[in-house]
């Protein structure tokens, strides 16, 4: 697959085959990815716990607060990203330029993540509705949860929706010569 077949085709999975285990090979494929996404001063403020078997159960549970994320313990593979300290460059540039660095980096890292999981024909869904402190006991982490990714093969019937965006004209200008 191309980028642009990766995108057509990528979106958010609620329909997961739970019958249906992801291969070693593939969350290898989609880490050594994840890896490679860029960051301010290519400092990588986070981290990636990639969970399975019961730990996916409860960090799944960890994300269904308020009737939300129902689908989530049916994805096998859930990777939580956790912040992590900026380094000396970025945290400066942040504080200089007003800007959370960290935030767009993980951002990036979850577009990379799921990018990948499309490429290896697996479904995948960002969420951003968590308990952060439950995340972070279940999975020891020393950073505040911040997305947590489910991964895995969508079920048969999943059909491919429409992507609804706006048009370009509406989104994007052209400055310059």
């Amino acid at each position: 697959m191309n980028f642009t077949e990766i995108a057509l085709y990528r979106q958010s999975c609620r329909n997961y085959d739970s019958s249906r285990m992801v291969e070693k090979e593939k969350i290898e494929a989609i880490v050594s990815s994840a890896r490679l996404s860029p960051s301010a001063c290519n400092g990588q403020p986070y981290h990636i716990t990639v969970c399975t078997g019961d730990i996916a159960k409860k960090v799944a549970t960890a994300t269904q607060g308020m009737g939300m994320n129902r689908f989530a313990p049916d994805a096998p593979v859930q990777i939580v990203i956790s912040e992590k300290p900026y380094v000396k460059t970025a945290a400066i540039g942040a504080k200089l330029k007003n800007n959370d660095y960290r935030s767009i980096d993980i951002g990036i890292l979850a577009a990379y993540i799921t990018a990948e999981a499309t490429a290896q024909g697996l479904g995948s869904c960002i969420l951003g509705w968590l308990d952060s402190d439950k995340i972070k006991e279940i999975c020891n982490l020393d950073g505040a949860a911040r997305l947590v990714i489910c991964i895995g093969y969508a079920k048969e019937n999943e059909k491919l929706r429409d992507k609804k965006r706006k048009e370009i004209d509406e989104l994007i200008t052209f400055s310059g010569e």
